[in-house]
């Protein structure tokens, strides 16, 4: 039933949903290809952020960001879902829905055992959800409340929201406790583009008072959002305790885009003081600087798109931020490599002189975008010997129909349209294909006249929507031979367009037609389309990349980008097995769209890598997929249990799945440990998680020495929902570790860096990759060595991997897409010879089952 329907059946502000304590039915068997087996997923629809986090009579409540009529963000609403022992979870009805004045954004749950709201009754307290209320027709957010007296089955909103307004549009996700001490409601909640979390207190949740403010403090290259504060004793202690901020960041984590950082410190109340607040800007290490860019480019050559003005490196470095560009930060002296000039539409390229490498680590600073440098790309426009099939240019303003396309609804009656530059769009020629009409409502299908496929290959120029099979409608192009589908192609989210090829060798001789279907309504609802050729090769997209390359023998063998911040920041390449080869660097600007520039400066060699300014803050997790980290009010035996959104915002849009779109990461249970001589948070899955244990065979091994190379696992060893734990004894090898989900050119590698002491997941090669420019990549974090060993556990899930080193010190959460014959389990090394201790593999069962 759609949610209009549900809404207008029920009372304006309380849902009808099971009866008090009753469940709703068990959840069917969730068994598609890329469904989480141990981690929670909606049955449909997409889901972010978790909230009111609160344990309650028995069980932890789930409720979540939700989208109840589609798999793309929107409509925002709270979800809902229960389990007794976190790893089961029955999902109810939506808890709070959005209505058409008003959107449900984060924030947590507390139970008024004190009735201070009045809400509940004596020996009955109410749930109360503190969220934020986001108005579509101000762009304003404030705090309101709803309350449940039935165990959260229903819920109702207070009729005095909100209850805590700013008139600002960026004041949201606050998180609710009861502070002892102080005998009153302490809120959480940030100001999201001032970098603050702002604390208020309250006797009854209802009037709030303005106690103190935190920030801007260490990570700032994106807004502040999801706060939490608790306390924890350290290393066990209860007479040892230490207050622990968490603030979630969008971009600008340490890994890119969304991520969890935190703090440590004092809570007297009022006012969180923080330890652990990093200042002035990272000394590199000492070495030969080989460009700072003070004064000329000093024997580089520059390459600046003669079509599109100076730019973007114009005859010399720039002396810090352009006219109309937000400040620059981070370089050094008075200049640097700034391709603003132009703003983001001009495109070029700069190199460097040949050099030979002689230090074991090139250190450069970067900023600028975050569009990396994709193997397979290439700077040509259009391919040299590409014919020409179906273009846009229909003269005298000719609508399809007239050229003899057959359209349906709101399709009919169109025409190409004039784009804007080339650089804006990628087209070919003047003219466009587009479906973006009234504001994205239109929905319809074009289709082209017949043509022969004389080549081996069809390519063409497609934008805009991704949507394909995930329940809100495809935008797609798709290939016909005798009225069939037999190919398909869709857009990338982005207004510019760029090459989709076919292989198409088995259709050659054959009439074929091209159908565009916009079936799509929300967001990024339409298709951009233009010139489709055909080649006797593939056509290789075009690159759209903002980074600095080292190359060596022809081949870009380390890439770096920004992060979507005008703040440089250090880089640290590794090139000791380049030592005594010619190489040089080239800065590329290839992209015309947002943040399509890139800042560069003091690249220097050195025998130390540089440590990067992000690295210099503490994160409750190194990878790419850990965000709106919160915990749970209320857990038994004081336990803190926190839960993150499995994804980036980078891409989260486009992860292929279906008939859902978005996971939660598995609950951890968090501390504080003195590791290394500093106080930092620990974190290891709750321990109901051994329930899942006895899934079939467990694989051992002891003493084994893994000589340089990949080492066999037997089928024991083999998996796709696994708990893996490996403990290492160094020895000479540079680099180990495991390779998971293993299959002909796919693998998932957990590995350490001996040299570098880093704990890393590398997911270029995992599977589907094309999930975004910024999914591929290698994500690390520091782990020091424990005596002469190295300890981590890995939870192997269908598109996950989350590892915990060392004591739980250092986490790293993955998504990963591999196909679902991947399941092999290696071991490898690197420069040679590292001991296995111990190797303890054991397959967990599915929690749907």
């Amino acid at each position: 039933m759609r949610i209009r329907r549900w809404l207008a059946a029920c009372a304006a502000a309380t849902l009808l949903a099971p009866a008090p304590g009753a469940h709703a039915a068990p959840n069917p068997t969730r068994d598609e290809p890329h469904r989480p087996q141990l981690h929670f997923s909606p049955e449909r629809n997409w889901m972010n952020d978790p909230n009111g986090l609160v344990w309650y009579q028995g069980e932890w409540h789930l409720f979540f960001q939700y989208n109840p009529e589609g798999a793309q963000w929107g409509n925002m609403s709270w979800g809902h879902a229960v389990s007794r022992d976190l790893l089961h979870w029955t999902e109810l009805p939506v808890a709070i829905p959005y209505s058409a004045d008003e959107h449900i954004f984060s924030g947590s749950v507390v139970v008024d055992e004190r009735n201070t709201a009045g809400f509940g009754r004596p020996g009955a307290p109410a749930m109360v959800a503190v969220y934020t209320s986001s108005y579509p027709a101000t762009g304003s957010q404030a705090q309101s409340l709803a309350y449940s007296t039935d165990r959260g089955r229903t819920w109702t909103k207070y009729a005095g929201n909100p209850v805590l307004d700013l008139g600002s549009r960026e004041f949201r996700d606050p998180k609710v406790f009861w502070d002892t001490k102080a005998g009153r409601w302490t809120m959480a909640v940030v100001l999201a583009t001032e970098h603050k979390v702002s604390f208020y207190g309250s006797p009854d949740l209802r009037t709030w008072t303005h106690l103190s403010d935190f920030g801007p403090a260490n990570a700032v290259g994106g807004v502040w959002e999801v706060p939490d504060l608790f306390e924890l004793p350290v290393d066990g202690d209860p007479r040892h305790t230490r207050w622990v901020l968490v603030v979630n960041l969008n971009p600008g984590a340490v890994a890119g885009g969304s991520g969890a950082q935190y703090f440590i410190g004092d809570w007297d109340g009022t006012r969180f003081t923080a330890d652990n607040i990093v200042t002035g800007d990272p000394e590199p290490p000492a070495g030969t600087l080989f460009a700072d860019f003070e004064h000329d480019y000093a024997g580089w050559t520059v390459e600046n798109d003669p079509a599109l003005g100076p730019g973007p490196f114009g005859t010399g470095p720039y002396p810090g931020t352009v006219p109309g560009q937000q400040q620059v930060s981070g370089f050094r002296g008075r200049s640097l490599v700034n391709s603003f000039l132009g703003f983001d539409a001009p495109t070029g390229r700069m190199v460097s002189p040949d050099f030979t490498v002689g230090q074991d680590y090139l250190n450069l600073l970067v900023g600028g975008g975050a569009h990396p440098h994709l193997p397979g790309t290439t700077t040509a426009f259009v391919p040299a010997d590409a014919e020409p099939v179906i273009d846009f240019e229909f003269p005298d303003g000719r609508t399809y129909e007239q050229a003899g396309w057959t359209a349906t609804g709101g399709l009919r009656d169109r025409a190409p349209v004039a784009g804007p530059a080339r650089s804006e769009r990628g087209h070919v020629g003047d003219k466009l294909l587009t479906t973006f009409f009234e504001a994205d409502s239109t929905t319809g299908t074009l289709t082209s006249p017949g043509f022969t496929i004389d080549r081996n290959h069809l390519s063409l120029l497609v934008g805009a929507g991704g949507h394909l099979n995930d329940g809100t409608g495809d935008t797609a192009v798709e290939l016909l031979v005798d009225g069939r589908v037999v190919r398909t192609a869709t857009g990338n989210f982005s207004g510019f367009m760029n090459w989709r090829s076919w292989d198409v060798t088995e259709f050659r001789g054959r009439t074929a037609q091209l159908r565009i279907v916009d079936e799509n309504t929300g967001g990024w609802g339409h298709l951009l389309v233009d010139h489709l050729v055909a080649t006797d090769e593939p056509v290789l997209p075009r690159s759209v990349e903002t980074a600095v390359n080292l190359v060596v023998d022809g081949q870009v063998v380390r890439t770096a980008t920004g992060k979507d911040s005008e703040r440089l920041d250090w880089v640290g390449w590794d090139v000791r097995e380049f030592a005594g080869r010619r190489a040089h660097l080239e800065i590329n600007d290839f992209n015309s769209g947002g943040w399509g520039h890139l800042l560069v400066d003091h690249v220097m060699f050195a025998d130390r890598p540089a440590a990067s300014e992000l690295e210099r803050y503490d994160w409750l997790d190194h990878g790419k997929d850990y965000y709106a980290a919160v915990t749970y009010n209320d857990a038994p035996g004081g336990q803190r249990v926190a839960i993150g959104w499995m994804n980036n915002w980078q891409y989260a849009g486009s992860v292929p799945t279906a008939p859902w779109r978005g996971a939660m990461a598995l609950p951890r249970e968090l501390a504080l440990k003195t590791v290394d001589g500093a106080v930092r948070l620990v974190q290891q899955p709750t321990a109901q998680l051994t329930a899942l244990r006895g899934g079939g065979e467990v694989f051992t091994l002891r003493d084994a020495t893994v000589r340089p190379g990949v080492l066999d696992l037997p089928p024991a060893a083999d998996g796709a929902v696994l708990e893996i734990r490996a403990e290492f004894e160094l020895r000479d090898a540079d680099r180990f570790g495991l390779q998971v989900r293993g299959g002909d050119d796919e693998r998932t590698v957990v590995g350490y860096d001996a040299g570098a002491r880093r704990l890393y997941v590398d997911r270029t090669r995992s599977g589907q990759v094309e999930v975004g420019p910024l999914f591929p990549g290698v994500h690390s974090g520091p782990l020091s060595v424990d005596g002469d060993r190295v300890r981590m556990t890995v939870y192997v899930d269908r598109s996950s991997v989350e590892v915990f080193g060392g004591a739980g010190q250092t986490t790293i959460t993955d998504q990963i897409f591999p196909a679902p014959t991947s399941d092999r389990t290696r071991l490898f090394a690197e420069g040679g010879d590292v001991v296995v201790r111990s190797l303890t593999i054991r397959p967990l069962r599915s929690v749907w089952r």
